[in-house]
Formats: structure tokens, sequence, C-alpha cells
């Protein structure tokens, strides 16, 4: 905790320079009815070894056990050299390059991240980063709402195979500026969404479509034929992918015959800690016709008069830097230093480093698949190849199953009840590299114990 070094007559000093009494006169534009009255619940304060302990006693009762959760937040295994150097001073308080001369070291790192996630996407330009993936999506949108311009509906086709949470921020953010949001239904068998039920919109004017890959089932979406079918329709395409994926699947920029146009995703798979939900940052990656229209700050590469390679802020198309009615976004601060962790993070591995941690992720998914479902009352609901994520179905209710996984320490994954009613009592489970054959086999047994015995090989061969 940190400590503050202010004593009664320090105050008393500090206010006299500046011409006041009390601190209370430094707000005394806040209204009198907005302020808090007396705290009257708040016990008096405790020595530093007393409250020491207390947080210590608390902190104490966290117990992470062996996590099969994901649903958009993945626990990888983060090398120790990669929040070693983040964490250097250099980086660690180093806030928004304003000045170039003295910011040539966060510049050029956040111009070789923007390189790396530019390569990973298949795309020509990428920005510095923004706040979280949901957040990425939401700009991704107003941004294909403004590049369009054989498209004056403003209709963007959303499926609702996206992430329930990235959804309600698009509708929070972009619903309410004009842009009508369309729900597309998934296929119950597939758990993807068919390329043929867009046929119904054959004859109107859609602006954008957004494709998942992998979608928030886990599953593979038919993101070929999805992307040509907006391309003949004039509408631009919006990825939304994960990135440790990208290093085994096909990259955006080669979807179809002609790629995606914006692609979009959260970064925190790459280098970036669970941290009880966050910080997080997004990624966001265009064509460079589009680039005029990308929100937040590009970094680019240029020499100086001696020759001298340098780095500078080459795009800044906030409402700080220009008019407002010209801005493109409100997004502020980029998300410095988790960037920094996702370069370091994607540099220690390389091309290869990825493709192996993501195969690795693919393999156990589908050996804990595979040895879930040899338990009685346990089924895999789609039928589609997936990622690292998979949905399954339960006879009995999923949150008595993950109450008592729970009790043997394992969290058990993401019940979908909330967000896909007509699921019934699924499941969402996750593994990624950082599971060993022993975790896997530690699911399996307390599953059984907390719900049926082992079925035969027959019966799980017939799902």
């Amino acid at each position: 905790m940190p400590f503050i070094p202010h004593t009664e007559k320090d105050i008393k000093e500090m206010l006299a320079a500046i011409g006041t009494d009390s601190i209370r006169n430094l707000f005394d534009e806040i209204p009198a009815n907005l302020l808090a009255k007396e705290l009257k619940n708040i016990p008096h304060g405790m020595s530093e070894m007393d409250l020491g302990r207390l947080l210590q006693t608390l902190a104490d009762q966290n117990k992470n056990g062996l996590n099969f959760i994901g649903a958009g937040a993945y626990e990888h295994h983060i090398p120790a050299a990669v929040w070693d150097i983040t964490s250097r001073g250099e980086f660690l308080t180093a806030y928004t390059p304003y000045q170039a001369e003295a910011s040539q070291g966060t510049l050029q790192l956040l111009y070789e991240y923007q390189t790396m996630i530019a390569s990973l996407c298949g795309m020509e330009v990428a920005n510095a980063s923004l706040y979280d993936g949901a957040t990425a999506l939401a700009e991704a949108v107003l941004m294909a709402a403004r590049s369009n311009k054989n498209s004056k509906s403003h209709r963007v086709l959303m499926p609702m195979t996206v992430h329930p949470a990235y959804r309600a921020v698009v509708k929070a953010i972009a619903g309410t500026q004009n842009i009508e949001l369309i729900e597309l239904p998934y296929c119950t068998e597939g758990g993807h969404i068919l390329p043929a039920s867009l046929q119904r919109f054959a004859d109107q004017d859609i602006t954008a479509l957004i494709i998942p890959q992998p979608n928030f089932f886990g599953v593979l979406e038919e993101v070929d034929a999805l992307t040509d079918w907006a391309k003949k329709k004039n509408a631009l395409v919006i990825a939304v992918v994960n990135p440790m994926s990208l290093a085994l699947l096909k990259e955006p920029g080669q979807w179809g015959e002609s790629g995606a146009d914006i692609v979009c995703g959260e970064g925190q798979p790459l280098g970036v800690p669970l941290a009880s939900g966050g910080p997080y940052f997004g990624f966001l990656c265009c064509k460079q016709e589009f680039v005029r229209q990308m929100p937040g700050r590009i970094v680019g590469r240029t020499v100086d008069l001696d020759g001298k390679e340098g780095f500078a802020l080459t795009l800044q198309a906030r409402e700080q830097h220009i008019r407002r009615a010209k801005a493109t976004s409100n997004i502020c601060t980029n998300q410095g230093l988790l960037v920094t962790a996702a370069t370091i993070y994607m540099s220690l591995l390389g091309p290869e480093g990825l493709k192996r941690v993501a195969a690795m992720c693919h393999e156990n998914t589908q050996l804990l698949v595979e040895k879930l479902t040899k338990v009685a009352g346990v089924e895999l609901v789609f039928n589609r190849p997936y990622f690292h994520e998979a949905v399954l179905r339960f006879t009995k209710p999923v949150q008595a199953v993950l109450k008592e996984l729970a009790h043997a320490g394992i969290q058990g994954g993401y019940a979908l009840a909330d967000d896909y009613p007509e699921l019934g009592e699924t499941l969402l489970v996750c593994a990624t590299e950082t599971k060993t054959a022993e975790d896997l086999d530690a699911y399996q047994k307390h599953l059984k114990e907390c719900h049926c015995e082992e079925r035969s090989d027959v019966e799980a061969l017939s799902i």
C-alpha cells in the first residue's frame, strides 16, 4: 500500500500557499446535495500491521484450482521474461508518446506491435491498441459505417455466435449512433452461421457483416463463403478473431476471394494474465484504403535529415488532436503497458512458438471433450470443428455440477443458460496448453463423481 508522507502541518502550509483554509474549498463547485454525508458504518482506522494481516487473510481465501473457463479470457503460460521486461521503469511508467524525440523506445515498441498484429491478421495496417475486444468491435462497426460509401442504410449483420458481452457493448456504443444491428440466428446442429440463411438479405442494403472466428461456442465459421457473400453485396467484412487461433487458422486477410476489410479482437491471450478480468487490450487492423477512418493512433517509421531511423505518431484521429467534428473516435489512452507485454510475448515465441501453443490448446480441448463425453449424461452439442472451446450438454443442472466441481478445486467452464437459454443445460469448456493429462483426468474423475458413471465405449462413440 502507498505511504502518504503529508502531515497536518504540511497540508495547512500547502493550502495557505494557494489561499484557502480547507481541502473542502477546493471542491466548492460541487453542489451540497451531491456531497457524501458522514460515513457512519466505516470503522476506525487500523494500524499498518493489523491492516496488512487482514488483507493477507482475505487474499488467502482465493483458491486458484484448475481452470477450464474460457469464454473470451484464456489462461496461457506467460514466460517470466515477458513481465520482467514489461515491468521495467521505462515501460511501466511510460505514457502516451506525444513527444517523439523523447519517446523513441515506446514508439518503436508500438511500431513493432503494429507490424506483428497486422502480419498475424493478414492486414496492411494496425493501430496502437484499444481498450478491449468488445470496444474494438464497437469501433470496427462505427468504422465500417463511415467507410462503406456504397451503403446508405447503416445496417450491420451481427451473428448471435459473437460473444454476448461484445454484442451488448456494440449495441450500447454503435446502436445509439443511427446504426441498425441485425442479429443472425445460428444453426442448432453446427453452432455456426449458415451462409444460405443470408439469402433473405439478397435484395437489401447491408453495410457490413461481422464474422467471428472461432465463434463464442469455439466453433469454426464458414468464413470463405460468408466473406464472398458480403463482398457480392458490397458489404464490408468485420472479422472478430482470437489472435492465438490465427497461428493455425487462415488469416482474415485471406478469407474468400478478397479477404476481410477490418479485423479486431481481444489481445489478452498474448501475454496478458487473466487478472480477475482485466485490464486487457483490444486490437484493430484494416486494409490500407480504410486507414483514415481508423480510431486511435498509428506509429510510423521514417528517417531524419541525417538518415537516422526514427519513429513518430503519424495518425491521431481522436478529438483531442483535431476538430471534434472530424474525429473518428473518442478513444484516448491506448493500453500501452498491455501492448508492451503482448509485443514481448510474440517476440519471444515467434511464429513457430505461437503455432505450437495453439496446436497444444486444440489438442488438449479435443482430449478433454473425449474424456468428458464418456461420462453418462454428457454430450457434445455441436457437430462442427472447434478450436480450443466446445459446448457440452448435461442431463443434470449445470450450476449444480459447477458447484460440486468447485468444491474439488475445478472451475468447470462457463454456463450458457443466461446467454443462450434455448441450449438448455449446457457448459462451454476450454483447455489451453497449461493443462496436463493429469489435469484432464482429474476433471473427468470429479465429473463422474458428481454426475454419473462412465459410459460404455459403444455409447461414447455414438455421440
